[in-house]
């Protein structure tokens, strides 16, 4: 009777150090395959235990899913799962997993926003790393309530979508991220304000953010861009056209779909982005300028030049007559001439 009684004891005691070992490899031991710096899952919300299990598994997070399922289960945390934007790193556990989901613990995601790009183009890169469709945006961009609040109308709106990195959480309403993004256009132009008596010209906001996409478009060459928003500056306080090539590029594109070289009839181009054709600024951004294309806006180069034309290495010769501009023009379409009859001498070669 003793000896069944301690071989009973050795078994429970046998299945007790089995059981523990079989929970602690199933619930406290790293579930997750070798990988290295982190992964992420982005769990939407109502989504069910086992298919955020499914998904973990899918992310290259868990090498299995029945464990963390089970433990969901048995602790009642399956039931508590918090939508979210989730990072894991190599090595932890289906309870540390499920604890971070359960509690909400979530990472923000980076969203980069490119300068001088074009209206969809803009909605992609902002829409493609938050749980927001790239429609849901575009409605909040034509949202004129949300305009109004932000002092703006739906014409200028997206132009004020200063290129950066922002850090937002996944879940993030569109509205949310357009408020925050405004609010560092308006940031620099209150930290301009600290360093000048007035803006130039008194130019609102949107007239700003207007030329600065002009400027943007122009030249990715920083130092010149001062020189270049003076040139704008000069003529519109003379009361000339602008007569910037980008805007009936613009224009083209609305309709074409594309950017091409412009032909001398597009300068007759019957539309209100065309400065040629009609004083003043456009009715609205051609672009979301950098910051350094606003800075050029707020603080210009003071000069009298009134022309530039491109050198062909990205950057611009600048003149203050008439005349001496059609010379530097003459000197580009030769080089530009150069250069195709050598391409073609390259191709057919």
């Amino acid at each position: 009777m003793k000896k069944d009684f301690y071989k009973l004891g050795g078994i429970t005691l046998l299945l007790a150090v089995l059981i523990g070992w079989a929970g602690y490899d199933l619930f406290l031991r790293g579930a997750t395959p070798s990988f290295e710096e982190t992964r992420f899952i982005n769990i939407r919300p109502s989504s069910s235990l086992d298919a955020v299990g499914a998904g973990l598994v899918d992310a290259g997070i868990l090498k299995k899913k029945n464990g963390f399922v089970l433990l969901g289960k048995i602790t009642g945390w399956g039931d508590q799962i918090k939508a979210g934007h989730y990072e894991f790193v190599e090595g932890v556990s289906n309870r540390d997993i499920l604890d971070v989901i359960r509690r909400g613990l979530q990472e923000p995601v980076r969203v980069r926003i490119p300068a001088g790009t074009r209206k969809e183009r803009l909605i992609r890169a902002m829409a493609s790393e938050m749980a927001f469709s790239e429609e849901d945006l575009a409605s909040a961009l034509s949202d004129d309530s949300l305009a109004s609040e932000l002092s703006t109308d739906t014409n200028h709106l997206w132009g004020f979508m200063i290129p950066d990195t922002y850090s937002f959480y996944w879940l993030t309403e569109p509205e949310d991220v357009i408020r925050r993004v405004k609010d560092h256009f308006d940031s620099i132009i209150a930290s301009a304000m600290d360093s000048l008596d007035a803006i130039p010209m008194n130019m609102t906001p949107e007239e700003i953010i207007s030329l600065a996409g002009i400027v943007e478009w122009e030249s990715a060459h920083v130092p010149e861009k001062p020189r270049i928003a003076g040139v704008y500056i000069n003529r519109l306080q003379n009361r000339w056209a602008l007569q910037a090539d980008p805007t009936i590029q613009y224009a083209l594109m609305l309709t074409e779909g594309e950017k091409r070289r412009l032909r001398f009839k597009d300068y007759e181009l019957d539309d209100p982005f065309n400065t040629y054709k009609y004083r003043g600024l456009p009715p609205g951004p051609i672009t979301n300028p950098g910051q350094t294309s606003i800075q050029a806006v707020l603080f210009p180069e003071e000069h009298r030049y009134f022309y530039f034309v491109s050198k062909g290495d990205g950057q611009h010769i600048f003149s203050r007559t008439l005349s001496e501009h059609r010379r530097n023009a003459q000197s580009y379409y030769r080089l530009m001439d150069q250069r195709r009859r050598e391409q073609a001498a390259a191709e057919s070669g």
